[in-house]
């Protein structure tokens, strides 16, 4: 007998608080799933992007969980502390290396988590944010990475091995920066909530120089959609 002790319309949606974890999270919603909503905290230095995703979730009138993790075992990033973050870089710049933001097996580990939460709540739907043609070199955000993944997970737990299958949902997967954003837009997400710079100031303003930031503006850019980044003052190119 499988065991679904609640409606299979629930997920889980990881909430990072930028760009694209919101508007996955429109997505879960316009769907019809009703999400719960994880962020992480592990020692990230744009800590920031955890109260953007409480305003993102609140917004969309979704619970959200913050999961604490060991800083220690995710040293060895520039987004950990770990040597300064690029800035400046061009598209082909960013994908021609894994770059030094890369977080030793983060969407691996976050997925892992995911896959637990949604088994113990009788869910079998993750919605995850990572797309494969904008982005910075990220090994975690391929495809075959998310094939793999779900693969693993419908083999390693109570529900899958008994044929009640996890899916791992990415609908940002091949899209451009620009037609996210216009997705988002008409879904109602108020990206003005959100954050996605690396390494903001103290204040939380975005920096307008690092990988994220610059994939950023030229989404805005290309869809033709203004831009409500809070920058902080200072060359943006």
């Amino acid at each position: 007998m499988i065991d679904r002790p609640t409606s299979p319309r629930r997920a889980v949606v990881l909430l990072s608080g930028g760009l694209d974890s919101a508007t996955v999270l429109a997505i879960a919603k316009r769907d019809g799933f009703m999400p719960l909503c994880l962020s992480f905290e592990y020692g990230q230095r744009h800590r920031v992007e955890l109260d953007a995703a409480a305003r993102v979730a609140a917004a969309f009138e979704s619970r959200l969980r913050l999961v604490t993790l060991d800083p220690s075992c995710f040293r060895g990033s520039a987004l950990t502390g770990a040597g300064d973050v690029p800035r400046g870089r061009s598209e082909s710049e960013m994908s021609a290396e894994i770059p030094e933001t890369y977080v030793p097996a983060r969407n691996l580990v976050f997925l892992s988590m995911a896959l637990g939460t949604a088994e113990s709540i009788g869910s079998r739907d993750i919605f995850i944010g990572v797309n494969a043609v904008d982005y910075s070199g990220y090994p975690d955000c391929r495809p075959e990475f998310i094939s793999a993944f779900e693969e693993t997970a419908n083999l390693a737990t109570k529900a899958g091995v008994q044929g009640d299958s996890f899916r791992i949902h990415t609908p940002l997967l091949h899209l451009s920066k620009s037609r996210i954003i216009q997705t988002g837009t008409d879904l109602g997400v108020d990206y003005a909530l959100t954050s996605s710079c690396y390494d903001p100031d103290n204040q939380g303003l975005a920096c307008g120089r690092c990988d994220s930031c610059a994939l950023r503006r030229k989404g805005f850019e290309d869809a033709g959609v203004p831009d409500p980044t809070r920058y902080a003052p200072g060359p943006m190119q």
